[in-house]
């Protein structure tokens, strides 16, 4: 386990942030569970919104249109003392993440490629927000760097089953 933390702030809510299939909602849950925050997962506010899956609106409207939705979606977000569990894709909008980390810190959960690529059988029935040729690799090559310049803290979940990785992050927040 590789920890790099630098928050710079009393954390109010804890955003996770992260590739898909990084393990962000069902660390979420854990995690608040744990400490006794409540929990919101973006991507099922993103569904609640659009009427659909991820998968349906963004077959329908397109990965660009489910950035933006879910770029409106985090900048409308108004939650206090809570694990946020975003969508893979936040880190495209740097006015969202700016909001996130008004309210609290951010923590990057990588999870090698390795992990991901089982967990993540089908893109397009994901709703993974990328070009339909894009592979799993080319989407982390281009989301690694923008989830970096995000995060308050990255937390390596090489490894790590849940339990390890829970004990890890509540370690470093």
């Amino acid at each position: 386990m590789s920890v790099d933390s630098t928050p710079s702030r009393e954390a109010e809510n804890i955003v996770l942030i992260g590739m898909p299939g990084a393990g962000k909602s069902t660390l979420g849950v854990l995690l608040a569970k744990t400490l006794g925050l409540d929990f919101v997962d973006t991507d099922i506010l993103i569904q609640r919104r659009a009427g659909a899956t991820l998968a349906t609106y963004m077959q329908a409207q397109g990965y660009q249109a489910l950035r933006n939705l879910e770029a409106l979606v985090i900048r409308e977000l108004d939650v206090r003392k809570t694990v946020i569990a975003t969508g893979g894709s936040a880190v495209y909008s740097a006015e969202a993440m700016a909001h996130l980390g008004r309210s609290g810190v951010i923590v990057y959960l990588h999870c090698p490629m390795q992990a991901l690529a089982p967990r993540i059988a089908n893109l397009a029935q994901q709703g993974i927000a990328a070009p339909a040729d894009q592979s799993l690799e080319e989407i982390e090559a281009e989301r690694v760097p923008l989830y970096e310049r995000f995060a308050d803290i990255t937390l390596d979940l090489q490894g790590l089953d849940s339990r390890h990785a829970l004990e890890a992050l509540i370690q470093v927040i």
